[in-house]
Order: structure tokens, then C-alpha cells, then sequence
């Protein structure tokens, strides 16, 4: 990839947004974003707590700013549950030129979705992952791509499948 790319994932919990991402970032090679750390260290410095909100989302922000105009493209992972999330992104990618990508995980048998969070464990100190129950409740918008601009939806059911079709779309 010649240019500079802003690769975003969205998608609910547990939709393999964390493992594609971590793929992603080694195969660009971008820098690695991810908001549930932004948001876990947060909460562990008694700056907010859960839902954090967009303070995770403005942090992030900055950061790929930064990591653009340093010439190092971003994989950015998080939920980007609202319209005004996905919107962010977009203004940042035409703020910095960088070429976006967006990638919404989904993981299309509901039973496999719900055995994968019931089955999460945690993998930052500190961070607290959200219930079958509470992502069921959740206020996750469904995408629109004429208000939220395109995107490409990877099935995550198989892991390494989502992972080539996302690199057949990034042109790896």
C-alpha cells in the first residue's frame, strides 16, 4: 500500500473486531489502535466510568492524527456503535488524506456470537466486557451507508476467511 490508510473495524462485541484488527495492523503495517485500552486505562485512572462514552473516541482520534502526519497508516478497532463514531472517522480520513477502509465485523449465527460472549474473557487489566444481555440492549445503530458511507462487511464465523477477504479488499 503505497499511500497512507486509516483502516477502521466496527462492529458489536464479541464479532472478532480485536483479532482481525491485530491482523490488519501486522499485515499494512499500520499502528494499532484500540479503544477498549483507551477506555480500560481511563476507568483505571478514576477519569470516568463505564460506559465511557466518547472519551475514548476523541483520544483515539488524536492519536491516529498524530500517527498519520508521523507517515504511519492506523488500524483502528472499536464497537463505533453511532453515527457520530463513524462520522469521526471520516472526518479525520479527509482531514489527514488518508485512505479509508471501514470494516464491519459480524458474526451472522446468532448462537456463535452469543457462545463467544458468554465465553470472553478479558484481556486488558482492568477491563470490564459487556454481557450477551447488555450487547442485546445495546444502542448499536445499524449501519446506514448513506448517512454512515461505506463500509465492508466481514463475516468473522471463521476467523482466517474474514482475514483474507479483508486483505482481498485492503489489495494485499
Amino acid at each position: 500500500m503505497g499511500d497512507l490508510a486509516l483502516v477502521v473495524l466496527a462492529g458489536l462485541p464479541g464479532t472478532g473486531k480485536t483479532t482481525l484488527a491485530r491482523r490488519l495492523a501486522a499485515a499494512v503495517p499500520a499502528a494499532y489502535l484500540r479503544i477498549d485500552a483507551i477506555e480500560t486505562a481511563v476507568i483505571r485512572c478514576g477519569l470516568a466510568r463505564p460506559p465511557v462514552g466518547p472519551i475514548g473516541y476523541a483520544v483515539a482520534h488524536e492519536v491516529a492524527v498524530s500517527t498519520l502526519g508521523a507517515g504511519v497508516s492506523v488500524v483502528a478497532d472499536a464497537v463505533n456503535p453511532v453515527a457520530e463514531a463513524r462520522q469521526g472517522w471520516r472526518d479525520l480520513a479527509s482531514r489527514t488524506e488518508a485512505r479509508l477502509v471501514v470494516f464491519e465485523t459480524v458474526v451472522a449465527d446468532r448462537d456463535e456470537h452469543r457462545r463467544r460472549v458468554i465465553e470472553r474473557k478479558p484481556d486488558l487489566d482492568g477491563q470490564s466486557v459487556p454481557t450477551w444481555e447488555q450487547i442485546q440492549a445495546s444502542d448499536y445503530l445499524t449501519w446506514d451507508e448513506t448517512r454512515d458511507g461505506p463500509r465492508i462487511v466481514v463475516d468473522m464465523i471463521d476467523a482466517d476467511e474474514g482475514y483474507r477477504n479483508a486483505i482481498r479488499h485492503l489489495g494485499n
